[in-house]
């Protein structure tokens, strides 16, 4: 059985396993009280970062490297366009700029808005991570006004990785998106797959009620 180390980006993955419907565990991996003292987790990633896999002798982290490896792996699946289908370039460029371009960005401009000392939240580096964030999402917008899902006219992997990093903008840095947007992320949220992983992932589904809450 597929293991998932951790939540956080790890709820990508397990969104992904919920479409597919493989099995799986989800293995809790504490950051906040320090890997350090994780020596099962620090077996698997000694970076000490999440989300990883087990998966029999494969081990990876990366989330989206996870995701590929996954849907190659047990696929194929409508959720990865083949690459002679029209829609793979756009699926493969939307699936990680919600990585590289909006996720990574907004992780920078959380940790220096909410964790940093008071005289450093709004530091110039923060500030370059919200305006990277904010010229890759108007990637996002410009394909939206095309089609409904980044690749076209079905769900793709790439809507399960930038609806993470949407989400994240909105709940760590209070990232007011537009219409467009929140008309999408309430499209892919609606999935049953989606609110199965968020019943699964715990941790995140609390943090979500205490961002709602404030």
């Amino acid at each position: 059985m597929i293991t998932v180390f951790g939540e956080g980006r790890g709820f990508r993955v397990v969104w992904l396993l919920e479409e597919m419907g493989l099995a799986y565990r989800l293995r809790r991996v504490d950051l906040l009280a320090g890997v350090e003292n994780d020596a099962e987790f620090l077996a698997i990633n000694p970076a000490g970062f999440i989300p990883a896999i087990v998966d029999g002798d494969v081990t990876m982290v990366e989330s989206i490297a996870i995701m590929q490896y996954l849907m190659a792996r047990y696929g194929p699946t409508p959720l990865a366009p083949d690459p002679d289908d029209p829609a793979f370039p756009a699926y493969l460029q939307f699936l990680h700029l919600g990585e590289a371009g909006l996720a990574a960005s907004i992780y920078f401009a959380n940790g220096a808005r909410n964790l940093a000392p008071e005289a450093e939240r709004h530091n110039w580096s923060a500030g370059q991570a919200l305006d990277v964030f904010e010229t890759r999402l108007g990637l996002v917008t410009r394909q939206l006004a095309r089609s409904p899902y980044l690749a076209g006219d079905r769900f793709t992997a790439a809507d399960i990785s930038v609806t993470y990093a949407l989400e994240l903008a909105q709940r760590s840095v209070g990232f007011a998106l537009g219409e467009v947007e929140r008309a999408y992320v309430a499209r892919t949220s609606g999935r049953d797959a989606y609110k199965r992983a968020m019943e699964t992932c715990q941790a995140t589904k609390a943090w979500v009620a205490r961002v709602a809450g404030r």
